[in-house]
């Protein structure tokens, strides 16, 4: 029998005015999302509805926003009687991942989420870091690359075959990106990031929110995450924890977590939340799987 995932999508996928015409128009959804914005000490909800861009590209807004509107979609969408086998997110998106299996309450999951900008903002900023996307050349052969650089440049994202995003210190990126053209690749794009997201240079973020996770009561998942850093089918809320204190500054394996939901009988994802990202990497990754885009009801 064919199974169901939810997926859901990372930081970049956010866009003012996201869930404003459901807000306004569904009145589960405003009861919803009324629920988290009452619960968090910053003005999320005039910053997703109504912006200004540069205030919703903050990390302490965007990563709520973007795990809000996910979150509120999902109760609809089991509103409506589809319920997935199995959750996963890309980066961010792990955190909704929690909230759909009720590892968190919602309210919860949401608050970590805007913890987690915080920290990641200001170690972004104590760090001289970045990001870059390569094209075209395969991970193994950028892993390869990667470690001939000297200083820290790591791969960090495995979105899909043909595409991987390394992070590291500015110096090291410029360096790497220059050794994988000359080595193939099609493009080597220096990102517009605040951060070097994923890499070794963020543990810093990884220690700090770690040291609050016991602020939030974690509870065993009624469903089984699959982690990003690890690639394991979480359900215990201690491996829980440890999964995202590494997701900090571990990689996101991508290609092999839609691999592995595929290989245990997934065979239908609903992206749900902000944006089709998503199913694009997916489409790359198995052109076979369905993918059902959800970002309005």
């Amino acid at each position: 029998m064919s199974k169901i995932a939810f997926i859901y999508p990372g930081q970049g996928t956010q866009y003012v005015g996201m869930g404003k015409e459901l807000y306004e128009t569904n009145e589960m959804a405003k009861k919803y999302f009324d629920e988290i914005f009452d619960s968090l000490d910053l003005d999320l909800k005039e910053t997703m509805f109504n912006g200004p861009e540069e205030k919703l590209k903050q990390t302490k807004y965007t990563q709520p926003a973007i795990v809000t509107m996910s979150l509120v979609l999902t109760k609809l969408l089991k509103d409506s009687g589809i319920e997935a086998d199995y959750a996963a997110g890309h980066s961010l998106g792990e955190y909704s991942a929690l909230g759909t299996a009720n590892v968190l309450s919602t309210c919860d999951t949401v608050r970590l989420t805007a913890l987690r900008g915080e920290i990641m903002n200001v170690v972004s900023g104590e760090v001289d870091g970045t990001m870059a996307a390569i094209i075209g050349l395969e991970s193994a052969k950028i892993e390869e690359i990667c470690e001939s650089i000297d200083g820290i440049v790591e791969a960090v994202n495995y979105n899909e075959p043909k595409q991987t995003v390394i992070a590291g210190s500015k110096d090291a990126i410029a360096a790497a990106c220059e050794k994988l053209k000359e080595a193939g690749a099609k493009r080597a794009m220096v990102l517009a990031v605040s951060g070097p997201f994923h890499s070794s240079l963020m543990k810093p973020a990884g220690d700090r929110l770690k040291a609050d996770f016991d602020k939030f009561n974690f509870m065993e998942g009624n469903i089984e995450i699959l982690s990003n850093t690890g690639v394991e089918f979480l359900k215990d809320a201690a491996k829980i924890k440890e999964e995202l204190y590494h997701q900090t500054f571990g990689p996101v394996r991508w290609v092999e977590t839609i691999e592995k939901l595929r290989d245990n009988g997934v065979t239908k994802f609903y992206e749900i939340g902000p944006g089709k990202v998503l199913k694009g990497l997916v489409r790359k990754i198995d052109k076979t799987l369905e993918v059902v885009n959800v970002e309005s009801i």
